[in-house]
C-alpha cells in the first residue's frame, strides 16, 4: 500500500511538467496560429531581454562568487572568519525584497537623489533609472553570488588544497598558482554555482514585473492573466522549461566533476598566504561590498521606513488594522509553510527509504522528484492550470478547479513539486552517513521495513529531517510567482503583499512582510554556516 502509495504522490508532482511538455501535442489551428503570432511579436523581445539578462548576471555572479570566495580560501587576513559566513547573509535576502529597497532609495524621486539635488544644485537625474535591465541584473548579482560562492570555496578549500599545497612547497609564486592550479580545479564549482543562479534568475517574477521587463516569465503571466490565452500561455512556459533544462544539465555535469575531483584529490588544508594592510584593506573591499549591497543597506533602509512610519504617525503601518492584518498573512504563511513542509519532508522520507531498500522503481521517483526545484514557478502554475482545464472539460461533474484553485491544494501541489527535492536531497545525505551493514543486522534480527525504519533510520535521520523541513519552510515562505496565481481568493501571503505593495508604491507598507521573509530566511543561512566550516 504504501509503495502504491508513494508513485501516486510522485506522479501528482510530476503532473504540472508533463502538462506544460504535452501542450505542444495539443495544437490546433488556434494554437498554431498564436504559437505563430508569438514568434512574430513578443518571442524574440521576450528571449533577447531573458538572455542578455542571463549573460550578465552570469557574468557578475562568476566575478563575485569566484572572488569572494578565492579571497576567504586563499589568503589569511584579519576578519577573514567573519568575512566567511556574513558572505553567505544575501541568501536570506529575495530579489524582490531588493528591488523594492533600492527602487525606493535610489529612484529620481527617492531621498537621496533629491537631497543631493539640492546640496549640489542640480536639476536631472544623477543616475540611470535603478527599474532597469541593468538594475535587475545588479540586483541578482548581490543576491544570487552566495551560490557560487559556497560551491567555489568549497572547491578550494577541499579538492584544490593538496595541489596548491604542492605547489607553493615547489617554490611557484602566488600568482601561478592561483593561475595553473586554483581557477581550472575552481572551473567546474564555477560553472555549477553559475547554472544555479542562472534557474533562479529566470524563475523570478518580482523583479521582472516590478521593474517592467520582458522576460520568459513576465510574458507567461501576462499571457494567461491579461491576454486570457492558455495556449501562449503553455508555449511559453514550454520554450522556458527547455532553456531550464539545458541548465540543469549543465549544473549535473559540473556536480559530476566536482565529485570526480574530490576523489582524485583528497584532503587536507594549503596554508593561505598570509597578507599585509594594503592587501588586508583589499579583501575587506572584495568581500565586503557584495554583504553591504546584497544585505545591510537593503534591510537598514528597509528598517529606516519603518522607523520613520512610527515616528511621523501618518504611514499606515502601525495602526491596529494594519497589524491585524499583517497578523493574518504572517498566519497564512506559516500554516501553509509548515504544511508544506511536513508533507515534502515525509514524501522524501518515504521515498529515501524506498531507495535504500532497493524497491523497484525508487531510482526513476527520486529524478522525477528532484526535477521539480529546477522548474520555475510559473511553469509549475501553468501546468497545473492546464490539468484543471482538461479536467473541467473531459469531467466537469468533479469540480476540479473549485477543489484545488479554491483552496489551499493547488498552492500545496505547487510547494510539493518544486520544493520536494530539496527535502529529499538533505534526507538523501543523511541516509549517505548511515552505514549499510546496521539495515543488514536488524534484518537478521526479524526487523521488518517499519520497525527498521522506525527504530533504526528515523533516531539517526532526525537531523536531516529537520534540516529538511526548514530548507522547504523558507523557500516556501519566500515562493511568489506560483503564489500569486494559485492562491484561494482573500488569502495573501506575506510574499504576495510585499509584491502588492510595492507596485502600488506603497513602500512602507512592504517593508514589514519583507523583512519578516528576510528574518525567516536567516535561520537556514546560520544553518549552512555551521555545514560549511
Amino acid at each position: 500500500m504504501w509503495k502504491a502509495l508513494l508513485w501516486a504522490a510522485c506522479a501528482l508532482l510530476a503532473l504540472p511538467v508533463l502538462g506544460v511538455a504535452g501542450s505542444w501535442l495539443a495544437l490546433d489551428a488556434s494554437s498554431w496560429a498564436t504559437l505563430v503570432h508569438q514568434a512574430q511579436t513578443v518571442l524574440p523581445a521576450y528571449a533577447g531581454q531573458s538572455l542578455a539578462l542571463t549573460l550578465a548576471v552570469a557574468l557578475g555572479v562568476a566575478l563575485v562568487g569566484g572572488a569572494t570566495a578565492a579571497a576567504v580560501t586563499l589568503f589569511d587576513f584579519a576578519g577573514r572568519r567573519l568575512l566567511e559566513w556574513a558572505l553567505l547573509l544575501p541568501l536570506a535576502m529575495p530579489a524582490y525584497v531588493l528591488a523594492y529597497a533600492y527602487t525606493d532609495a535610489l529612484q529620481f524621486s527617492g531621498p537621496i537623489q533629491r537631497g543631493l539635488r539640492e546640496a549640489l544644485g542640480l536639476t536631472g537625474a544623477l543616475w540611470p533609472e535603478v527599474r532597469s535591465l541593468w538594475g535587475a541584473a545588479l540586483l541578482f548579482t548581490f543576491c544570487l553570488y552566495p551560490y557560487v560562492y559556497v560551491l567555489t570555496r568549497t572547491a578550494l578549500a577541499e579538492r584544490a588544497a593538496p595541489l596548491l599545497e604542492a605547489a607553493r612547497m615547489l617554490g611557484a609564486p602566488l600568482a601561478r598558482r592561483v593561475r595553473q592550479v586554483a581557477l581550472p580545479l575552481a572551473r567546474p564549482a564555477l560553472a555549477a554555482g553559475v547554472a544555479l543562479a542562472l534557474m533562479e534568475t529566470l524563475a523570478d517574477y518580482g523583479v521582472g514585473s516590478y521593474f517592467g521587463l520582458t522576460t520568459f516569465t513576465t510574458g507567461i503571466y501576462h499571457a494567461w492573466l491579461v491576454l486570457d490565452s492558455p495556449a501562449a500561455a503553455a508555449q511559453l512556459a514550454s520554450v522556458l522549461l527547455a532553456v531550464v533544462a539545458v541548465l540543469l544539465w549543465l549544473e549535473q555535469q559540473q556536480q559530476r566533476r566536482l565529485r570526480f575531483a574530490a576523489t582524485r584529490s583528497g584532503g587536507g588544508a594549503a596554508t593561505p598566504e598570509r597578507l599585509g594592510r594594503g592587501g588586508t584593506a583589499l579583501a575587506w573591499l572584495v568581500c565586503g561590498v557584495p554583504v553591504l549591497l546584497g544585505f545591510v543597506l537593503p534591510v537598514g533602509w528597509l528598517l529606516l521606513l519603518l522607523w520613520q512610519a512610527g515616528r511621523w504617525g501618518d504611514d499606515p503601518v502601525f495602526n491596529p488594522i494594519y497589524l491585524a492584518r499583517f497578523a493574518q498573512w504572517a498566519w497564512q504563511s506559516l500554516w501553509l509553510a509548515a504544511l508544506a513542509a511536513v508533507l515534502a519532508t515525509t514524501l522524501a522520507l518515504a521515498l529515501a527509504f524506498a531507495h535504500r531498500r532497493g524497491v523497484g522503481g525508487a531510482p526513476l521517483l527520486a529524478r522525477v522528484v528532484g526535477l521539480g526545484y529546477a522548474v520555475p514557478g510559473a511553469v509549475v502554475a501553468v501546468g497545473i492550470l492546464l490539468w484543471l482545464g482538461a479536467g473541467q472539460h473531459w469531467a466537469p461533474q468533479l469540480g476540479l478547479p473549485a477543489l484545488v484553485t479554491g483552496t489551499a491544494a493547488g498552492l500545496l501541489l505547487a510547494y510539493l513539486t518544486r520544493f520536494a527535492a530539496v527535502a529529499l536531497q538533505s534526507v538523501q545525505a543523511g541516509y549517505a552517513r548511515v552505514p549499510a551493514a546496521l539495515d543488514e543486522s536488524a534484518r537478521l534480527l526479524g526487523a521488518g521495513p517499519w520497525r527498521l525504519f522506525s527504530r533504526l533510520h528515523a533516531p539517526l535521520l532526525t537531523r536531516s529531517a529537520g534540516a529538511a523541513a526548514l530548507l522547504v519552510f523558507v523557500d516556501t515562505m519566500k515562493e511568489l510567482p506560483a503564489t500569486l496565481v494559485l492562491r484561494p481568493f482573500g488569502s495573501d501571503t506575506l510574499a504576495v503583499v510585499a509584491y502588492q505593495f510595492a507596485r502600488d508604491e506603497r513602500l512602507a507598507e512592504a517593508a514589514l512582510p519583507s523583512l519578516a521573509i528576510v528574518a525567516v530566511g536567516l535561520v537556514p543561512v546560520v544553518l549552512l554556516r555551521h555545514l560549511t566550516k
